[in-house]
């Protein structure tokens, strides 16, 4: 399970610096609220 969250998390933070997206956007674009996105990037790429 963890795999698969950090998989995640990655590729939100990926989608966020390559297209310079906002938080708004990558919850669109990845079907998440705007606070999971937050939650994803900030818990699991420190």
């Amino acid at each position: 399970m963890k795999d698969y969250i950090e998989e995640r998390a990655m590729n939100i933070a990926n989608y966020i610096i390559e297209n310079n997206a906002t938080v708004r956007q990558t919850a669109k674009e990845f079907g998440i609220s705007k606070s999971t996105v937050h939650t994803v990037v900030i818990k699991w790429n420190v």
